[in-house]
């Protein structure tokens, strides 16, 4: 490889003043991330799939290009159907300047048009989230002597999904810190860690920046702008409120509404759903565990109903395509590392998380976004969980085998 030569050449001058093993262990790290074995483990006793952890990672990051692609189109579609109704015909700072260079206008009939604005405000938010994230990731390697864990792929790309199209970037790169740091590395890194690590970011910048992270200002990339997100628009006047303004079911299912950049689109999330249902990515027992939780929750809630609270009668058909909530059950829920290990344990985990996210949703009316609280909730309580599946398993075991 041209990379292994370069470092052979480079080798001797490294190590003046320095150390071998530092030396290995950067080499070690730049190899693992851009290149994978030839000869991965095909059959026991070893491993139980051909798959490894580096192809399982990426089929993430492929799972996520539906929502990147209407990530893209949405925000340009948004912002450019707010400057339409605001009459400007510009955008001031160097996204003028790149969207003029390219000569794209501010239609929102133009799939090109909404498609370049909208990757405007998606890149930098992307590369503040991947070049510090990469960074601490780094460090901690190398101070531990690891290799550098393709994992941090995938969370740099579900943290920046999960953005509104307005924050500032040094709260991104605080966020991403954050959530890498506390989030994982302090428990010993990948696969230690107990909470999702894009969650624990998103989550620590809704607490401390509560005026980037909600309100109807922050969803359209538009100085001047309030536009409130459908699941706002539930919260303080029911399903009645949110088509009086203009959403149907079907534009919430596909995605074209304000919110978070990557979160709109249900089927986006269903399109990736089935990718990684298909390689056996993602656990289908916490998917449908959280559906049903979800479904279940919400019919009781109907059931019971409210005078003063019009959340109690939101349908689980509207509940699955507002806010972030495919986006949570397919993408974070479904975090191998932080989930349940067990099978039973995963349908337990994930009919928590469903009932707990519409417990948020109706009962708390600060918060009318339930899914990430209920995936952190749900994270603390998976090794709770398993421990009892297990225990339970043995108890049983005891009693057939009794004499």
């Amino acid at each position: 490889m041209a990379l292994r030569r370069l470092l052979d050449k480079v080798e001797p001058l490294f190590l003046k003043g320095g150390s071998l093993e530092k030396f290995y262990a950067i080499y070690e790290m730049i190899d693992s991330v851009l290149y994978t074995s030839a000869r991965p483990t095909q059959h026991a006793p070893h491993v139980r799939d051909g798959i490894n952890l580096q192809r399982a990672m990426t089929y993430v990051v492929w799972a996520t290009i539906p929502c990147i692609l209407m990530a893209l189109w949405n925000t340009g579609y948004q912002a450019n159907t707010a400057m339409t109704s605001l009459g400007l015909s510009a955008v001031e700072g160097w996204r003028g300047s790149f969207l003029s260079l390219l000569g794209v206008g501010f239609n929102p009939n133009s799939l090109w048009d909404n498609m370049v604005h909208g990757f405007a405000y998606f890149l930098p938010l992307y590369l503040v989230t991947l070049v510090v994230g990469g960074i601490w990731e780094v460090l901690f390697a190398a101070i531990r002597g690891h290799d550098v864990n393709e994992g941090f792929l995938v969370t740099s790309m579900l943290f920046t999904l999960t953005l509104p199209p307005s924050i500032p970037l040094w709260q991104v790169a605080l966020g991403i810190s954050f959530g890498v740091v506390i989030g994982k590395e302090v428990y010993g890194g990948v696969g230690k860690n107990f909470l999702n690590p894009a969650l624990t970011g998103r989550a620590f910048l809704y607490f401390a920046f509560p005026a980037q992270m909600s309100g109807d200002v922050v969803w359209t990339a538009v100085d001047g702008f309030s536009g409130a997100t459908p699941l706002g628009l539930a919260a303080l006047g029911g399903i009645e409120a949110v088509t009086n303004s203009g959403f149907s079911w079907m534009q919430s299912f596909i995605g074209v509404e304000q919110g978070s950049i990557g979160e709109t689109s249900a089927l986006a999330c269903l399109l990736g759903a089935a990718f990684l249902l298909y390689t056996r990515v993602a656990s289908w027992r916490i998917m449908a565990g959280i559906f049903l939780g979800m479904v279940t929750t919400s019919l009781l809630f109907n059931l019971i109903g409210s005078d003063t609270n019009p959340m109690f009668g939101m349908s689980w058909y509207w509940h699955f395509v507002l806010g972030g909530f495919a986006f949570g059950m397919i993408f974070m829920a479904t975090d191998p590392v932080s989930a349940a290990m067990t099978e039973q344990g995963r349908w337990i985990f994930g009919l928590l998380i469903g009932f707990m996210t519409v417990l948020i949703r109706v009962v708390n009316p600060a918060y009318p976004e339930g899914i990430m609280l209920a995936i952190l909730f749900g994270n603390l309580f998976a090794p709770l969980i398993d421990y009892g599946v297990m225990k339970a398993n043995i108890r049983r075991r005891l009693r057939r085998n009794a004499i």
